[in-house]
């Protein structure tokens, strides 16, 4: 018997037309959650949104640049009329602009910026006010190891990242006396069509504990623990699912 326990949850996961996003989508239809799929690209939209309602879930999608803060208010806003509330919020959506700091364009720096933090600040404002009126709410933010340990040619990245934890942290302070958790999620490397470029070096292994590299439904796993009712004395941790790479 599939545990059932998120049925009647209603989950909003950003940037979930692939990779990481698409697998934790995946993950908490089969929880029992309904499910409101985003991403920019409406391809991929469609195909991932079938994907979902195979499953046997409701699930909507909605296209959505998250670092544009009028269209994360529309994507709160379009679920909510979809479905009446929101349970929990994924804000996985992030994208990388790798360079050297001499190389790194001012341009290259601000669009990591806006995705990958801004983003994150637009749709957990957005959906604040609904999950303090519910008295409940799960929000989890993906981070990343890299914005522990940092990472050279990925100062934007790390930057971005790093600044998802700290305001997580001071989140889950203000929240907690409303009953929603907020936690964050560092990935070490997982194999996506983002990290493919960077192939399986011996070098990349080697600095892996477990000798391997990780896998997207391996994410959603403690994304779907993070949202369930057996985290409920859980907030404003970072919890590492790298291999041990952080240590």
């Amino acid at each position: 018997m599939m545990n059932q326990n998120l049925k009647d949850k209603v989950a909003v996961v950003t940037g979930s037309t692939r990779g990481i996003g698409k697998a934790i989508a995946l993950e908490l239809a089969q929880a029992g959650a309904k499910i409101v799929v985003t991403g920019t690209n409406e391809a991929k939209l469609k195909s991932s949104l079938e994907e979902i309602q195979a499953t046997g879930t409701e699930a909507i999608a909605i296209k959505c640049n998250v670092a544009d803060f009028n269209e994360a208010k529309m994507l709160i806003e379009e679920s909510v009329k979809a479905f009446g509330r929101i349970d929990i919020l994924v804000n996985n959506a992030g994208i990388t602009r790798d360079n050297l700091i001499v190389r790194l364009t001012e341009e290259d720096w601000d669009s990591v910026i806006e995705v990958n933090l801004k983003g994150v600040f637009n749709c957990t404002k957005a959906v604040t006010r609904t999950m303090m009126k519910q008295r409940y709410g799960k929000i989890i933010n993906i981070t990343s190891v890299v914005g522990v340990s940092g990472n050279g040619g990925q100062s934007n990245y790390s930057a971005s990242k790093a600044g998802i934890i700290g305001f997580s942290k001071s989140l889950a302070k203000e929240l907690a006396t409303r009953n929603i958790n907020v936690n964050c999620i560092a990935p070490g490397f997982i194999e996506t069509d983002m990290t493919a470029e960077l192939g399986n070096s011996e070098a990349l292994l080697a600095s892996i504990p477990l000798g391997r590299t990780g896998k997207s439904t391996e994410i959603a796993k403690a994304v779907g623990f993070l949202s369930s009712p057996d985290s409920d004395y859980i907030t404003g941790q970072v919890l590492h699912v790298d291999g041990g790479m952080v240590m």
